[in-house]
């Protein structure tokens, strides 16, 4: 379209150019008065030109955004679903946490799942303002009856000038056959009649170019207006978005940092345990024997043990166990505790940290010593 409307131009334009070279040359008596003659019907030509590129390039611009916040909306929808179901599962999580060592990861799952709705919330909102405050108010602009109107008018006016250019070469040519044929009255009457449709021509066209210049000068302030106001809604709307996603996450992250700090902050865990401690290793092995020693130990038996949880000694006295040692079992005393070899090293260990076994392989009975 914009191919043919250029070549129309240049044809136009050399229609002018022989059109004022006949009336140059016959010395018409339109030179003054003529079409392209008239500098204020050739300005509001050129004015109406400038104001149909500008309004259709406005109204792709339009178009470009209407199209580019419809597909925002799109992939920002499915983005929602997606955040939505991270919502949903730390829900879950955080609601049937079953870890025994403790909440903490409950609790950062369930503010996480907190956050992450009204994010996605948040994000709804703006979805909804981009569809009502931008896109909509653009799409009616640019398929509404304004523009449409005002560029039915500028297409009107430019009909109207061409039949008028093409009326001015025929009362040219009709002034040359009269010059040739003085005197021929029939002719005069073609001429007076042609002369007076250019008249009528040029003053139709004179008021048509005037109301396309009113409708389009009132539609490209619209637009350039409406446009605007458009764009401020669109990043007053993502703004406020940010801004409250960046409250949320902030808020978020002070409570995560505050939890982890309170528990890298926290001391060790007390493990009260109502267990008395082993009996002096030397008192057992009968250097201070005493009856209540003595008493102590219930049985004198030795067999052959594995170690089925780790434990670290606290003393001298105590035995290392890794889970899985075999152990020589010696003694074991009736408030807990074993006494036994592992590895060359002998010491006391928690009996409920052993199973006694029937059969053992030779490989690991060597280990033990």
């Amino acid at each position: 379209m914009e191919a043919i409307r250029k070549q129309a131009s240049k044809l136009r334009e050399q229609v002018a150019r022989q059109q004022q070279a006949v009336m140059k040359q016959f010395g018409g008596g339109y030179g003054a008065d003529g079409v392209f003659a008239d500098e204020a019907e050739a300005q509001q030509h050129s004015k109406l030109e400038k104001l149909y590129i500008s309004t259709r390039a406005a109204k792709h611009f339009q178009r470009d955004i209407v199209r580019g916040v419809e597909g925002h909306i799109v992939t920002g929808s499915k983005q929602v679903e997606i955040g939505n179901k991270l919502c949903e599962d730390g829900k879950k999580y955080g609601t049937e946490n079953t870890c025994t060592s403790g909440s903490t990861l409950s609790k950062a799952a369930l503010s996480f799942a907190k956050a992450r709705s009204m994010m996605e919330k948040e994000r709804g909102n703006l979805l909804k303002a981009l569809g009502t405050q931008v896109a909509e108010p653009l799409r009616a602009m640019v398929m509404g009856a304004p523009l449409e109107d005002a560029r039915h008018l500028a297409q009107r006016y430019d009909r109207m000038r061409q039949e008028a250019e093409a009326q001015t070469i025929e009362v040219s040519k009709r002034q040359m056959k009269l010059r040739e044929a003085s005197g021929n009255s029939d002719m005069v009457a073609r001429l007076e009649a042609a002369e007076s449709k250019l008249q009528e021509l040029k003053s139709n066209m004179g008021v048509l170019g005037k109301e396309a210049v009113a409708a389009m000068t009132a539609v490209e302030a619209q637009q350039q207006r409406l446009t605007l106001q458009r764009l401020i809604a669109l990043v007053e709307s993502e703004r406020n978005y940010h801004q409250k996603v960046l409250q949320i996450l902030d808020q978020l992250e002070r409570e995560m940092v505050s939890e982890r700090q309170r528990i890298e902050g926290a001391p060790p865990p007390v493990i009260e345990s109502s267990m008395p401690p082993p009996p002096a290793y030397e008192e057992v092995n009968g250097i201070f024997m005493r009856n209540t020693v003595a008493e102590l130990v219930e049985t004198v038996e030795y067999f052959l043990a594995e170690a089925i949880q780790s434990y670290r000694a606290e003393s001298d006295t105590e035995l290392n166990l890794s889970a899985g040692d075999y152990i020589v079992v010696r003694k074991v005393s009736n408030n807990g505790w074993a006494e036994g070899e592992c590895r060359g090293k002998a010491g006391w260990f928690p009996y409920d940290y052993i199973e006694k076994r029937e059969r053992v392989l030779a490989s690991k009975v060597a280990q033990v010593f």
